[in-house]
């Protein structure tokens, strides 16, 4: 997903035209596509964070059947050692797998949060009249902060608008995922029950 949102930012960055109504309709297109990459972002840390506390529960996991199994192996009962080890290797299989994947999530979100920066640099610095990703030739316009502010104003009003969009999306968010968290618990316990 975030992919997309990088290469649309990227195709928008490239059609910038020079100055008037096309530039604030492309700017404003950029702000748009930063607000879905910020998004993207939000689902990068969530993941994140679930992976860990997966992580957290198969090394509780793992735990538990170690201690098992040492006081099966303290009272000599042969069967529970058996079936605590074959629980302890996959355990053990299954927090390796979650460290691994929790190292990969770690430097992805690293490298988009990186990327996120450099898109809203470019967005500033498209909003305030520059031009972002110039090619060799004549040395771009460094814009003031006055230039970007704005630019920025006239682009998409205060950043409280922004901000306030941002946070009516993760509020929608947020309640869908609790909705579909009480249907598929409904529906459990539906199945349990038998209905």
């Amino acid at each position: 997903m975030f992919d997309d949102v990088r290469q649309a930012f990227r195709d928008l960055l490239r059609g910038t035209p020079p100055s008037g109504d096309a530039r604030r309709s492309i700017v404003a297109q950029m702000r748009e596509t930063l607000v879905q990459a910020r998004l993207g972002l939000d689902d990068l840390r969530k993941g994140l964070e679930e992976t860990r506390a997966r992580l957290k529960r198969e090394r509780l996991e793992l735990d538990t059947v170690r201690r098992r199994k040492e006081l099966a192996q303290g009272i000599n009962d042969g069967e529970t050692v058996i079936i605590a080890e074959r629980y302890e290797k996959q355990h053990a299989e299954r927090a390796t797998l979650l460290e691994r994947k929790l190292e990969n999530q770690e430097a992805e979100l690293a490298m988009v949060e990186r990327e996120v920066a450099e898109m809203n640099a470019e967005f500033k610095l498209a909003a305030a009249g520059g031009t972002p990703g110039v090619s060799a030739g004549a040395p771009p316009r460094t814009p003031t902060d006055a230039d970007v502010e704005e630019a920025v104003r006239e682009t998409m009003g205060d950043s409280a608008g922004l901000r306030d969009e941002l946070d009516g999306l993760a509020r929608a968010r947020q309640r869908a995922s609790a909705e579909a968290s009480a249907d598929e618990k409904l529906a459990a316990l539906k199945r349990r029950m038998g209905k």
